[in-house]
Formats: C-alpha cells, sequence, structure tokens
C-alpha cells in the first residue's frame, strides 16, 4: 500500500490526464455509493456504474480541460486571477457540469424525457453549488498545484456527488432535502435502538 501511495505522485506527474480522471471518476462514484448507504437500501451498484460512466465519459475529463483552460486564460495565484477564475468557473463551469450530469444520468437510465431532471432541479442544485464550490475553487486556485487540481476538485467532488446523486434519486436539488432525509433517518434509527 505505501508503494501506491508513493507512486501516485509520480503517476500524476507523468501520466496527468488519466490519472487525474481515473481518480475524479472514483471519488465521483463512491459518493453515489455513499448516498445510497445513507439512504439504508440496497447497494445499486448499476446505478453506480451510470454514475461512474458520466462521470469518465464527461466530468473528469471536462474538469480537467476546464481547470487547464482557467489557468491559461488567468494565469497566477494573485488575489485578482483566482477571484476571476472563481467566477468564471461559476458562471459557466457549474452550468455545464450540473447540466451534464442530469441529463447523462437520464439518458443511461433510458428516460423518455432527457431532460426533465434538468428543468426541475438545475436552479435548486446550482444555487445550492453556489454555497460549496466557490469556496473549493478559491482553495483550489489559491493552492492546489496545476497537476493536482482535477483530483482535488474530485476530492470535494466526492460530497457534492452524494449530494448531486441523493438529488438526482429522489430529492430536489436543494440542501434542505437532502438533510431532511439524513435527519428523518437518524430519527427512525434512534426509535429502533433497543431499549435497556
Amino acid at each position: 500500500m505505501a508503494g501506491w501511495w508513493r507512486a501516485l505522485p509520480r503517476a500524476v506527474r507523468r501520466y496527468p490526464w488519466p490519472t487525474n480522471v481515473l481518480l475524479y471518476t472514483a471519488l465521483f462514484s463512491a459518493g453515489d455509493a455513499l448516498q445510497q448507504r445513507l439512504r439504508g437500501g440496497p447497494a445499486d451498484w448499476q446505478q453506480t456504474r451510470r454514475v461512474a460512466t458520466v462521470a469518465v465519459a464527461f466530468h473528469a475529463n471536462f474538469n480537467y480541460v476546464w481547470l487547464r483552460l482557467l489557468e491559461r486564460a488567468m494565469p497566477g495565484r494573485a488575489p485578482r486571477a483566482v477571484l476571476a477564475k472563481v467566477l468564471c468557473d461559476q458562471a459557466l463551469g457549474g452550468p455545464v457540469a450540473i447540466s451534464a450530469f442530469y441529463a447523462g444520468m437520464s439518458i443511461l437510465q433510458r428516460k423518455d424525457d432527457i431532460f426533465l431532471d434538468l428543468r426541475q432541479k438545475f436552479w435548486n442544485t446550482y444555487m445550492s453549488g453556489l454555497m460549496y464550490w466557490p469556496f473549493v475553487q478559491l482553495a483550489n486556485f489559491s493552492l492546489v498545484p496545476v497537476h493536482w487540481r482535477t483530483t482535488y476538485t474530485g476530492l470535494c467532488g466526492f460530497l457534492w456527488a452524494t449530494f448531486l446523486c441523493f438529488s438526482q434519486q429522489g430529492g430536489d436539488g436543494t440542501l434542505k432535502s437532502a438533510f431532511t432525509l439524513l435527519c428523518i433517518k437518524g430519527t427512525r434509527e434512534v426509535e429502533k435502538a433497543p431499549q435497556k
């Protein structure tokens, strides 16, 4: 295990695109597995496979190219450059990523209207993302080396994917709906606990 951990930085430097894409996809897929676990139902590996497909086919690659494009267009870690990248990411990157997720999942689930989830949940999801991603990207653009940015985004995306997959499976794209589910589930588990 320790050898693998030491080999990872070399792999990211030598093969940045495939390493970042695979790490991002693994983290994004783990977010779906976590949300299924939090819901308490049986594991749906087909659903996780669909999430992994969307992640590897679009999200991971998009993030890899997008983050490098932002760095080329607005290089450096000066406050003005960092804030410009964060604003650009939230105004352009966020909507594209959310749209691709909802539409991609609907296509893979063979829904009749592939844009239904997108129409119903986009704005709530986007507004929820504005409470999380600007802070993540602020740290990303100011502290993380360029060759690690996609992986860092994937690491932070693990939490986001958990929320996003929950929203796609039955939430409405708001943080309130996710917290409500967790609170209800927690209350039920406390009620089921054996009395001593």
